[in-house]
């Protein structure tokens, strides 16, 4: 896959709600799968400053924290993500 990451989105939306990658003071915040059931620790947060990487590490296996209008963020594993890109 190449060309700039545009967004990155969940297949299966909670109740038909658009949801995109939470955006925090922190940057995007993912989960190591390595991290097995504490992954949603923020201890074993992992954050990154651009889609691009967040992306990468999407393709690799981590889980995006995802959030909607009016919906709580909620960690989603990289099977039901879609990465769209120009």
């Amino acid at each position: 896959m190449s060309g700039k990451v545009v967004r990155i989105e969940r297949v299966s939306p909670r109740d038909g709600v658009a949801e995109e990658p939470e955006w925090s003071p922190k940057n995007y915040c993912l989960a190591d799968p390595k991290s097995g059931a504490e992954k949603h620790h923020v201890k074993n947060a992992v954050f990154v400053r651009t889609l691009n990487k967040a992306a990468a590490l999407v393709s690799a296996g981590y889980s995006l924290r995802m959030t909607g209008q009016n919906k709580r963020a909620s960690l989603v594993p990289p099977k039901s993500l879609r990465i769209v890109r120009d």
